[in-house]
């Protein structure tokens, strides 16, 4: 009888391994795929005038992305610096206060709904919240809906990464007369430094590609990103949706590629460093 279980034990086992190697194995090869023919098509656009040119409308000579390129980078570090501070404290209250259950109770799950909410809500919210007051686009609205999406992912990253600091430097710390907000501060932030920070990276790995929410809020702009505050702002993402399905151009059409290589290597890069980064802290710790 005993032999039996252990039969059928030992049997599901090498089932359920087959399968998860087969789905590992078919998500790696989707993205090989999907990266190769990106780096295959995209390439025949790169050169030094694509990076430094900003995008100019069908016809024109000298046509870049430089100006997408930075457009992105202003509306993603303005979303980095509206959803950091609120979510470090939010992540900071689950992992060290936790005296009232209820309340963070509602707080986890209400991140995970936030995690779970698909990106072109946030986009028609902020639109409604903030493009339609304002009665103009800008990049500022878009900035705003990525800090939304960025909120919740660095709120849990930042508890579960207090939450690996050991507790007998609360109790060290506490014992030696300091009060618990300048434990959690001096000694429980500091020693969970690098994890905050890859969790703040991650995030914006998360938001740098999305399109939706900028479709609705900072949208786009053939010129240099002057008004970020006051009008349409050119970034990467609807750059690559604009010239890829609504020109009827190849010309166009192979700047969008160019474009969707050019965004495809950095969200890589940074994702492998968080990576990285994640797994030194964690032998670290």
């Amino acid at each position: 009888m005993q032999k039996k279980k252990l039969f059928w034990r030992k049997l599901a086992n090498h089932i359920f391994r087959f399968f998860s190697l087969l789905a590992v194995l078919l998500a790696a090869t989707a993205m090989l795929v999907i990266v190769s023919h990106v780096i295959r098509t995209g390439s025949k656009s790169l050169s030094l005038g694509f990076f430094l040119n900003p995008s100019k409308p069908y016809g024109m000579p000298d046509s870049g992305i430089a100006n997408a390129l930075l457009g992105s980078i202003m509306i993603t570090l303005g979303a980095a610096l509206l959803a950091t501070p609120p979510a470090v404290c939010a992540g900071i209250y689950l992992a060290e206060f936790r005296d009232r259950p209820k309340i963070t109770a509602a707080l986890r799950f209400s991140a995970n709904v936030m995690m779970g909410m698909p990106s072109v809500l946030v986009g028609l919210f902020v639109y409604t919240l903030v493009v339609v007051p304002s009665g103009h686009f800008s990049g500022l609205a878009g900035s705003v809906a990525l800090a939304i999406i960025m909120f919740p992912v660095v709120m849990r990253t930042t508890e579960d990464m207090l939450g690996m600091v050991p507790y007998a430097l609360r109790e060290a710390s506490l014992a030696i007369g300091m009060t618990r907000t300048r434990t959690t501060l001096r000694i429980v932030c500091r020693s969970a430094r690098k994890g905050l920070i890859t969790g703040i990276l991650l995030a914006l790995a998360r938001v740098s590609g999305e399109t939706a929410p900028l479709l609705f809020t900072a949208l786009f702009a053939d010129a240099w990103p002057k008004h970020y505050f006051s009008g349409p702002t050119p970034n990467m993402p609807v750059l690559i949706t604009e010239y890829s399905t609504n020109s009827p151009f190849e010309a166009m059409h192979q700047a969008g590629w160019g474009a969707a290589l050019v965004i495809t290597v950095l969200v890589l890069a940074l994702n492998i460093g968080t990576r990285i980064l994640f797994r030194e802290k964690r032998h670290a710790s």
